[in-house]
């Protein structure tokens, strides 16, 4: 017996845990408008060259900051704006966070997918004003949440109407301070949600704190070894941050890939997906 897998659609690319994957790629939260445009075009040279699929991601606003000081972003009419004008020069779709339900007919005029962050996806107000827009949606599993768990935000965004979704693995919290990947869970999560294309956002899972900090750090290091799991575990997707210089970027750098090795990093990943899809996927009882 096979998995079961659904499929959604961003403009043409078809997004399916049995498809060659696609890449989520860009920067954490939107910086200046050149380096916005650089880390773009590179992702989009890039995955034309290796013939993946690739939508832009950036923040227009991380509201969900520990710190006061942190940085947040341009906000959402400046964002927009800058979105709007990488999507219609580099002719690529755009995913971006919204953090309000008021937020998100605007956005959705703009981006092609909405994202619910981890930590707001049990707002059912958020994710009904999300829903109604009829867009793309993903949803990213929270931190503190079990695989289990998702089905019960799954159906709660299918209660609004639109069943066009994504969801997206980040980590779970280990202790504190700390997450882990349970690559177990991935495979509870197609299956209970009836083969929902699933995303790994291999970036934020890499986060660890230390004791006392304001700000996340992360584990850069360790990127392609957790990437490669994650993708031979069968996913539709691949969410990864990048940046021209990690320890320089307003927000995530410790877990940024640099941007130069983008082409080695999604090459190496290229090959383990279609091994992994190559061969017959046998649901054992």
């Amino acid at each position: 017996m096979t998995q079961e897998c659904k499929s959604v659609k961003i403009n043409e690319i078809e997004i399916s845990n049995n498809l060659p994957f696609t890449v989520f790629g860009g920067m954490n939260v939107l910086e200046d408008e050149v380096t916005c445009m650089e880390i773009a075009k590179t992702l989009k040279e890039t995955c034309s060259k290796l013939a993946l699929s690739f939508v832009f991601k950036a923040s227009f606003d991380k509201a969900n900051r520990s710190s006061v000081g942190s940085y947040r972003g341009p906000g959402l009419s400046k964002g927009l704006e800058i979105l709007s004008q990488i999507k219609q020069e580099l002719n690529i779709p755009i995913i971006t966070d919204v953090h309000e339900p008021d937020q998100a007919r605007q956005v959705a005029e703009v981006v092609d997918v909405l994202q619910v962050p981890a930590f707001l996806a049990r707002q059912t107000d958020l994710i009904g004003k999300i829903a109604e827009t009829g867009a793309v949606v993903n949803i990213k599993k929270p931190q503190y949440l079990s695989p289990e768990q998702m089905i019960n935000i799954v159906e709660k965004f299918l209660h609004f109407g639109n069943d066009k979704l994504m969801i997206c693995e980040r980590g779970s919290c280990f202790g504190y301070d700390n997450l882990i990947v349970d690559l177990l869970g991935f495979d509870v999560m197609k299956n209970l949600t009836g083969g929902i294309p699933l995303i790994f956002d291999v970036t934020h899972s890499l986060q660890r704190r230390e004791v006392g900090s304001a700000a996340s750090g992360g584990r850069r290091r360790q990127i392609m070894s957790l990437a490669k799991a994650g993708i031979a575990a069968g996913v539709a997707g691949l969410f990864v941050e990048t940046h021209p210089n990690p320890n320089e970027a307003k927000c995530d750098g410790p877990c940024a890939l640099p941007l130069d090795q983008v082409e080695h990093f999604l090459t190496d990943l290229k090959n383990i997906d279609q091994l992994i899809k190559s061969q017959k996927n046998l649901r054992i009882e």
